[in-house]
């Protein structure tokens, strides 16, 4: 899943340009004729060690779960577990 998230990525990475021209242009029959994963919308923020797709963090750019395992472990600066 990992592998087909970041072949999306760079899908739209190539064909953004290409997207806005045709947005601008409002050239929509063209637009369709682009590849499905072209679109922006298709892709799915997940988890950069383990491809959790839930749970996602953006700041930190992983699950909860690998964060709340990394936070213990003292791997993200700045980062300790609270308590009162």
């Amino acid at each position: 899943m990992k592998a087909r998230e970041r072949k999306r990525e760079a899908l739209v990475a190539k064909y953004a340009a290409k997207r806005a021209a045709l947005k601008e242009a409002g050239d929509y029959d063209a637009l369709q004729k682009l590849p499905k994963n072209a679109s922006p919308v298709r892709l799915h923020n997940r988890c950069k060690l383990t491809g959790r797709p839930r749970g996602y963090m953006r700041q930190f750019g992983i699950s909860r779960v690998t964060f709340r395992e990394m936070a213990l472990n003292g791997l993200i600066p700045g980062v300790k577990k609270s308590s009162w």
